[in-house]
């Protein structure tokens, strides 16, 4: 006579309750922070906040900091701090401000935490959080142009998780599990081509704010949009790649895909080519870095492949945009030149969106400041967070220094 199965062997096993996992936002009002607490506001029950910070908005802060119900705030601006104090009284939440706050923010236990500040203000409280061993989202570039190897090696001893947000890198990091590292054979990210794509190289020079900041595709800050515009951001996302995925630079590619669909892929030794798909929405880089290892849902449009009907591919123009060209020369540098080239390239953005540099002027800078530093015998790799400050200090005193000659000659 046939056993009966025991009752608890056929019947659907429980899922286990998600643990609440903890989660801290430096940056939390900018285009990344907003689209990471578009996602913790959906599902309340399995994120709680630690801390939020901001630059210099005090009242979107704490307007952010008492609906998500952090425990801490901080601004990076001391000026700030009494509105912020202000707007969060009888709330219960900590106010802070200044660098050494958003140190502190990124110190405080969670175990998850979204690096989106932008600029290298953003490299020390985000090592503050790989250093105590927390898995970082990485969402700027700067941690890894300025001090990519120091950051890395750091991280790793300290067991850290990087897990990186931009949609490019993101992309690489899920192919990449569908094959053996050691059967890599090319990573290639792929680029909207900005707003300029079409244009001719005359018609460049004459670019202004205004039409630099409109994206084709994607809604981000004025900084990464600028970037995009010039191709500088594919370069910085080269060096990034250089370092979170241990690659040669020869192993790197970019590819021009104005519809942004293909948002990296990876090819094998085998000629298989893997790549990631998607609608340009962050809140999918976002939701697969918040709940990983597993994935969630997001409010981001499904891809409808029919409805899209073409995908196209194009070499990048190194004439017209020359940007991508000194990034690549500068990884293949290394040393310093990565971090000269990001400061140099921070001032540029900034003085081309106050009107005092041409629009192809950003990349003369940038160019012309590398040449500099590179003379003065300032190319040694940073081997601490202070030594990569020093060069990035001393990189951008110089593009101001050399800021009326190039403006003149970009006019």
């Amino acid at each position: 006579m046939r056993q009966k199965r025991p009752l608890a062997k056929i019947l659907p096993q429980p899922v286990p309750k998600a643990v609440t996992k903890r989660v801290t936002i430096l940056g939390a009002t900018g285009s990344i922070g907003s689209s990471t607490a578009d996602l913790l506001r959906r599902d309340p029950a399995r994120f709680a906040v630690e801390a939020v910070t901001a630059h210099r908005d005090a009242v979107a802060l704490a307007r952010l900091a008492r609906e998500l119900g952090a425990r801490f705030a901080a601004v990076a601006d001391p000026a700030a701090y009494a509105a912020l104090k202000s707007e969060l009284s009888g709330s219960g939440i900590e106010a802070a401000a200044g660098p050494q706050a958003l140190i502190e923010a990124a110190q405080r236990p969670a175990e998850w935490v979204m690096a989106a500040i932008t600029g290298a203000a953003s490299l020390a409280p985000t090592l503050a959080a790989a250093e105590r061993g927390a898995a970082v989202a990485l969402a700027n570039k700067e941690c890894l142009v300025c001090a990519g190897a120091l950051f890395m090696r750091r991280a790793a001893a300290a067991g850290a998780s990087v897990l990186p947000v931009d949609s490019e890198h993101n992309a690489i990091f899920q192919a990449l599990g569908s094959g053996r590292r050691e059967d890599v054979r090319r990573v290639v990210l792929t680029a909207s081509g900005g707003p300029f794509r079409t244009w001719t190289l005359d018609a460049i020079r004459n670019v202004t704010v205004e039409q630099a900041l409109k994206h084709p595709t994607w809604s981000m800050g004025p900084k990464i949009t600028i970037d995009s515009a010039t191709l500088m951001n594919k370069g910085l996302e080269l060096i990034e790649a250089h370092h979170l995925f241990g690659l040669p630079p020869d192993m790197l590619d970019v590819v021009v895909h104005p519809q942004s669909i293909v948002h990296g892929l990876v090819e094998f030794q085998d000629g298989s080519v893997i790549a990631q798909l998607g609608a340009p929405d962050m809140r999918i880089p976002i939701s697969h870095c918040l709940a990983w290892p597993v994935r969630m849902g997001t409010p981001a449009a499904r891809l409808n492949l029919a409805q899209v009907s073409t995908l196209s591919f194009e070499a990048p123009d190194l004439v017209r945009f020359p940007a991508l060209a000194i990034a690549r020369r500068a990884l293949a540098t290394g040393g310093a030149a990565p971090t000269i080239l990001n400061a140099a390239n921070e001032v540029a953005v900034r003085e081309f969106v106050e009107r005092r540099l041409g629009f192809s002027g950003i990349a003369a800078l940038v160019e012309a400041t590398l040449e500099g530093m590179e003379r003065r015998g300032g190319m040694t790799e940073p081997q601490t967070v202070d030594e990569a400050l020093a060069i990035d200090h001393s990189a951008r005193r110089l593009a101001s220094d050399l800021l009326p000659e190039i403006a003149a000659m970009a006019s």
